[in-house]
């Protein structure tokens, strides 16, 4: 999977391979430290035989004040954004506005996605200061035969769940947790864990200890190897002046 994205991000900046069976609209990574800037891939599946994918139209949810996106070739994209009542304190001010809705829509020719393919539409985000919530993105996929499918649901075992991301602490790593292609359960979201099943997509980790333990290892064995060579070269001359002292007798 990720030497064809690869490739063909190098040729044009977009992804579309094979999707798998019963695939949803989803959100990678999916596990997030509150605060933490990072892209979101927003994997759109195709899934109907015949048609392809035409349009796909994505409510944010609150407190997200700017998103960068990527030029997918064959992909219009518009941002809309909602005035606030009451302004978000940021780092850098108070915002009055935040990005509610995105929406791509295929004009062609590249990027089409067909029956059991996928395509991937790169988002640049500042997540929200929320840990210990799922955040949903309910999206409306449009076919070019007409038919609407509609990923809203709030449950992540419903047929149609809306794309979810789990917010935890800051700080903490950025993951793609295995085994729930549309996110963690609410439960584990709600309490900031994560699936024991994981990917080993990891942005950030604390390995203070393990590197500390590394390299008292080096440490212990240098010396070993110093005394090894000690007693070797104590144990020459010693031979040496056995050896002296037998002949000069």
């Amino acid at each position: 999977m990720k030497a064809n994205k690869i490739a063909v991000l190098l040729a044009g900046g977009a992804l579309i391979a094979p999707a798998t069976a019963q695939a949803h609209i989803s959100l990678h990574p999916n596990t997030i430290p509150a605060g933490a800037f990072v892209t979101l891939d927003v994997r759109v599946p195709g899934e109907q035989e015949g048609t392809y994918v035409k349009k796909v139209d994505m409510l944010l949810p609150p407190a997200f004040t700017s998103v960068n996106y990527e030029n997918v070739p064959g992909w219009t994209i518009k941002v809309v954004n909602q005035k606030l009542t009451t302004p978000i304190q940021t780092d850098s001010g108070p915002v009055n506005e935040q990005v509610s809705q995105i929406i791509w829509t295929w004009t062609g020719p590249a990027g089409q996605v067909n029956n059991n393919q996928f395509i991937n539409f790169p988002l640049s985000v500042a997540i929200p200061d929320v840990a210990g919530k799922a955040l949903q993105f309910k999206t409306v996929q449009t076919y070019s035969n007409g038919q609407v499918v509609h990923w809203i649901d709030p449950s992540l075992s419903a047929e149609h769940p809306a794309p979810t991301i789990n917010i935890t602490a800051k700080g903490g790593v950025i993951e793609d947790v295995a085994g729930k292609e549309a996110g963690p359960t609410h439960e584990q979201a709600n309490t900031g864990q994560s699936t024991p099943a994981r990917t080993s997509t990891v942005v950030k980790s604390n390995s203070g200890a393990s590197n500390g333990l590394g390299i008292t290892a080096l440490i212990l064995g240098a010396l070993g190897l110093l005394a090894g060579l000690s007693a070797l070269v104590a144990t020459r001359r010693t031979r040496r002046s056995v050896y002296r002292t037998t002949h000069s007798a």
